[in-house]
């Protein structure tokens, strides 16, 4: 009894602690935003310092977007991002360079960087930000 109470008192206390993290914040209303192909991450936003709480919790883009990038109890990550065709999830792991993902038969790499390097006009004054490719990005601020 004890064994099935562990997982679940972690998960219960990893939910509380993301909860704090991903506080809802107004955000200006934004025009439709233009699916792009997926491209490479921009060099600037690739950060060698990242931790596992700087992905953690909800972020938020564009037109309703956002991605949640939850920690599991093994070594991955659940990585859901929600654009505009509905949210779809993904396996994550965290390496040196980045969140790791295989995204529509692509590998893609999840790094922190700020508005500016989202690529995305709506997000050039926030700070605090994944980056998923060039022109996709969420933010927390």
């Amino acid at each position: 009894m004890t064994s099935l109470w562990r997982p679940s008192a972690a998960l219960f206390a990893v939910s509380v602690l993301l909860g704090a993290c991903s506080a809802e914040r107004s955000q200006p209303a934004a025009e439709e935003v233009a699916q792009s192909p997926l491209s490479e991450t921009p060099a600037s936003a690739v950060s060698s310092s990242a931790s596992a709480f700087d992905y953690a919790g909800r972020w938020k883009g564009v037109e309703g977007t956002y991605m949640t990038v939850m920690p599991q109890l093994d070594t991955t990550y659940q990585v859901v991002i929600a654009d505009l065709d509905g949210p779809k999830t993904y396996v994550g792991t965290l390496q040196a360079d980045g969140l790791h993902i295989e995204r529509n038969g692509a590998p893609a790499v999840i790094v922190p960087g700020d508005g500016e390097a989202t690529g995305m006009k709506w997000l050039t004054e926030k700070s605090d930000c994944l980056v998923v490719a060039v022109n996709e990005g969420y933010c927390r601020d």
